[in-house]
């Protein structure tokens, strides 16, 4: 079978375009090139020009008018680029119009960003999720691909049998493809079941659970690398890591924590990788509660925070408790007028650096409030040939006090709510003073 994602030739240098209505804003265009510009760059691909394109109203082909096109396509060819990346969405048709008109490689942010999650990927979950989410959004462009369409008249060959052979197929091409995307469903479901059972046995053991959440290179695998001081993967790049990583840490009081990383989100993330990643992300609705880490030295913060509100929102996670957290603090000068502003619009939020710890004990402190009211204080009377549950009594929660009596252990201590109740059977009345 053709492959789908090979492009007319290799892209080393593309022209970056984003078209927007005039009615709309031109800042955010700006934000939204420039984002373009860095995902461009981390697949490795030199942006030589960008530039916003006004329009008064959209065109089903070209998205402009001719006129427009025409002017844009004179700017990439003055820079010599071999490919134009639109900001835009563009839908099968207007992508084969394009490379049509321009006689060059033509892509949207979407196949950026499928690329981009392509090379991250590195379980064998996450790398199906990818490979899904890539098939599905080539099925409808196969004809793209195709450039022996016009042999559709048989060739000369004088047979009814190779009469359309191009289209025949093309069709037989969408029928693998289709049988490819069932068969990574399937798999993709085994998978899903495995990690399933892992949760299950995770809840066995209840200790609470908190998902860091955020915009793409905001510090999510810092974070939980300063607070677990284990080593999880760091880089100073877009979607560093896809695979959720999980983190056990104690807080101040003497509790546990599962603190599980989760991909990073982007404005105008594909759907369908939402959708394929719902089993990844899923880590944010299924937990206790969330860290919300934003990069507060990017100047587009507010809208960062926006788009991790709606991404959370259709997973519908966004009615989670939330803790909004503010990283990379230490990248900022004593006199920046950014956390003055930022503590003034949202109150409760926490300001740390993940390099130099500044704030991680704060966090830590109120990480420990969020769990205050999930929690309840218990004596319990353990017999002596049952040291399993002490030890499970100090692990997962704070033991205040221990005694040792004549029927047993007595043992004062801070638990979950659902630890508590598997605890009930050895529950005793307190100790008279």
């Amino acid at each position: 079978m053709f492959d789908v994602r090979e492009r007319p030739r290799m892209v080393e240098r593309a022209f970056l375009a984003c078209v927007h209505l005039r009615r709309e804003s031109a800042e955010e265009a700006d934000d939204l090139l420039a984002e373009l510009r860095e995902l461009v760059t981390t697949l490795g691909i030199e942006v030589v020009w960008s530039t916003r394109v006004e329009i008064r109203k959209w065109h089903p082909r070209l998205l402009m008018g001719t006129g427009r096109a025409e002017e844009l396509l004179e700017a990439v060819r003055a820079t010599d680029a071999d490919c134009i990346v639109f900001d835009n969405e563009l839908t099968p048709a207007q992508q084969r119009h394009w490379e049509d008109f321009a006689d060059v490689c033509v892509i949207d942010r979407q196949e950026v960003i499928l690329d981009i999650f392509a090379t991250r990927a590195q379980t064998r979950e996450a790398q199906l999720q990818v490979e899904l989410a890539r098939t599905e959004y080539n099925l409808p462009r196969l004809k793209r691909a195709w450039t022996h369409l016009g042999r559709q008249g048989g060739g000369g060959r004088g047979s009814a049998a190779h009469r359309g052979e191009g289209e025949q197929q093309i069709e037989v091409d969408r029928r693998m493809v289709r049988r490819k995307i069932t068969t990574l469903k399937k798999e993709l479901a085994g998978v899903r079941k495995h990690r399933a059972t892992q949760r299950k046995d995770r809840v066995r053991v209840p200790i609470p659970h908190a998902a860091v959440v955020g915009y793409t290179n905001a510090g999510k695998s810092s974070l939980v690398t300063a607070l677990s001081g284990s080593e999880v993967y760091v880089a100073d790049k877009l979607f560093a890591t896809l695979d959720t990583t999980t983190r056990r840490i104690r807080l101040p009081n003497g509790r546990p924590l599962l603190v599980t990383d989760t991909v990073g989100f982007v404005r105008r993330l594909p759907h369908d990788l939402v959708e394929s990643f719902k089993a990844t992300l899923e880590e944010a609705v299924l937990a206790d509660f969330l860290v919300h880490i934003l990069d507060v030295t990017a100047p587009q913060v507010e809208a960062f925070h926006q788009t991790t509100m709606d991404v959370l929102k259709e997973l519908g996670a966004d009615q989670k408790r939330k803790l909004t957290v503010f990283n990379k603090i230490d990248l900022l000068g004593s006199d920046s007028p950014a956390i003055p502003a930022l503590r003034q619009k949202y109150p409760d939020a926490v300001f740390v650096s993940s390099v130099t710890g500044e704030g991680l004990d704060v966090l830590e402190e109120r990480m420990a409030d969020v769990l205050a009211d999930q929690v309840e204080d218990v004596e319990l009377l353990v017999p002596y040939d049952r040291t399993d549950v002490v030890a499970m009594l100090h692990d997962l929660g704070e033991v205040r006090s221990t005694d040792y009596v004549d029927d047993g252990i007595r043992i004062a201590v801070t638990l979950s709510h659902r630890v508590a109740d598997q605890c009930r059977e050895w529950q005793s009345a307190p100790k008279a003073v």
